[in-house]
């Protein structure tokens, strides 16, 4: 088996904005249903079930799914694979209230693993904000992207 360093290099997105360009509002009907959906109520004072932390960053970021993976010149047909995806909350998030994104790629690096064979990890942070500019959250997802066409 070769080592990475064989590998051609992936392209350069560290830095690459994430920022969204448009509003997301978790409705208190969504979250109603998405937390009967899970066997729960939901919360009397309005809070929004802890899930659309990953919902609202990664619908209201600035780029799609497809987009970002092609921004990392991989197919989104190939499969990317969330590996990780870790969040803090400053606040609890709110329902009829609404929220904007920002955030960055903070590395795509290239790798080999015994099961999947040469993939590429990449690591992007998401913050959510309300309109006051205060920062509701922060996340940090790893995705993972198979190069069958490298193995």
């Amino acid at each position: 088996m070769s080592t990475a360093d064989d590998l051609p290099p992936p392209v350069a997105v560290a830095g690459l904005s994430l920022d969204g360009h448009r509003l997301y509002t978790i409705t208190a009907a969504q979250n109603a249903e998405l937390c009967r959906s899970t066997g729960g109520e939901p919360a009397v004072d309005g809070s929004a079930h802890p899930v659309y932390y990953y919902v609202a960053t990664q619908v209201a970021m600035g780029m799609t799914v497809a987009g970002l993976c092609a921004a990392c010149d991989f197919d989104v047909n190939d499969g990317p694979m969330m590996g990780t995806s870790e969040v803090q909350f400053a606040a609890s998030l709110m329902t009829d209230v609404p929220y904007r994104v920002s955030g960055e790629v903070l590395s795509l690096e290239r790798k080999r693993s015994r099961k999947l064979g040469v993939m590429d990890v990449l690591t992007y942070r998401l913050r959510l904000h309300g309109l006051d500019g205060d920062c509701v959250l922060t996340t940090d997802n790893v995705w993972i992207l198979p190069r069958k066409n490298l193995a």
